[in-house]
């Protein structure tokens, strides 16, 4: 039995096997491809802690995420955002940068599944990326020109990314305007981001 066959399995404790075995590795990254949903979750959840915790071990595999990004689906796309947003911490090729327009080209995803998502982790490229933040802020301020569907939803994400980065941010004055002006939006959840964001900062 496959130790990504366990309902509930350990990420930390499934990422201590695999950086000291390769196969291990290996199952996890052929795992997220399963059709098997337990497997699926478990393969992820341990790349994810792996990328978030050890970044460089996963730089390696960028290949492989880069390609998940351009030809998967939704929940495929979903994984590689996330994990692709961690290995920007060790990304000393910058091959983020060849990546950019792939990446944040999924904000117009038929799918709010990856839209979401890459306005969610935007924050931590960011932080791990602070030449890229412009450029990042305007592709997150230009949200309703390019999210196909639940606009409101993904500017609630966007919010997030922004208060990660907010205090370093260059365009402070673009941000407080956009998250003031979802005080007003549809999704209760986007204005109560939008109302914690502005106290946080004093901006309200």
């Amino acid at each position: 039995m496959s130790v990504f066959e366990k309902k509930g399995a350990s990420p930390e404790t499934l990422a201590q096997l695999a950086l000291k075995d390769e196969k291990v590795l290996q199952e996890a990254l052929d795992g997220v491809l399963s059709k098997n949903d337990v497997i699926r979750q478990n393969s992820f959840q341990m790349l994810n802690f792996l990328s978030a915790h050890s970044p460089a071990v996963l730089y390696g595999k960028w290949d492989f995420f880069a390609n998940l990004l351009r030809t998967g689906n939704s929940f495929h796309k979903y994984i590689a955002i996330w994990i692709i947003a961690h290995l920007t911490k060790a990304d000393p090729e910058n091959r983020f940068e060849k990546l950019f327009d792939v990446y944040y080209g999924l904000l117009g995803d038929k799918s709010v599944i990856p839209a979401g998502h890459v306005a969610a982790k935007s924050g931590i490229i960011a932080l791990a990326k602070p030449e890229l933040q412009p450029e990042i802020t305007n592709r997150l301020l230009n949200i309703d020109r390019v999210v196909q569907r639940h606009k409101d939803l993904v500017k609630a994400s966007a919010i997030e990314a922004f208060d990660a980065y907010f205090e370093k941010s260059k365009d402070q004055e673009r941000i407080i305007a956009f998250v003031k002006a979802q005080l007003n939006c549809e999704s209760p959840k986007t204005r109560k981001t939008a109302q914690a964001f502005l106290k946080k900062w004093g901006k309200v």
